[in-house]
């Protein structure tokens, strides 16, 4: 299963990857250069891999996008073979969450396939409940929203329940099953 990890600067993505795969992640980090060095010094310009054993025969490859909207043609090129992807939003950052609902419609105009929204930094001052940012993303049917999920990258149990909840909400989504 392909996996596609991403979001905003900042949000998690690459963090994410490191903490789960069973591999050495290859990264395409660099010095940040523009406004992302005031969040981070350094930033993802192509793409992370990881690779999650599950059985002999089952494996999730994890692949995290740049968060920069100028890398988009990276969005473009990993999104169109995954499985399903996570949508990662910093919590205590409203003012990503515009990057975040332009990286979502991005998204779905090339796929229709299962996605998650992970919400990370929300244990950071300022940081807006999983109701107020699914409202500020444009989800006002709890019904008909995707899962959400508060996350930490930095703990595996954490990661591990979050690719919990969207493979479960694979399978209910997906016609493949």
């Amino acid at each position: 299963m392909r996996l596609v990890v991403t979001g905003t600067v900042g949000a998690g993505k690459s963090t994410f990857i490191r903490t789960v795969s069973e591999i050495a992640v290859v990264d395409t980090d660099r010095i940040a250069t523009d406004e992302t060095a005031m969040l981070k010094r350094k930033t993802t310009v192509a793409m992370d891999f990881g690779r999650l054993q599950f059985a002999p025969k089952m494996a999730l490859h994890l692949y995290g996008t740049p968060g920069q909207s100028r890398f988009d043609f990276m969005w473009d090129i990993l999104i169109r073979k995954a499985h399903a992807y996570i949508i990662l939003v910093d919590a205590h950052r409203p003012s990503a969450f515009r990057e975040a609902r332009k990286l979502l419609a991005f998204m779905r105009q090339r796929v229709d396939i299962p996605m998650l929204i992970g919400i990370t930094h929300s244990d950071c001052e300022g940081a807006w409940s999983i109701d107020n940012v699914a409202l500020a993303l444009g989800f006002v049917d709890e019904k008909t929203r995707p899962p959400f999920v508060m996350l930490n990258a930095n703990q595996k149990d954490s990661v591990i329940e979050t690719l919990i909840i969207l493979v479960e909400h694979f399978i209910r989504t997906s016609s493949v099953f």
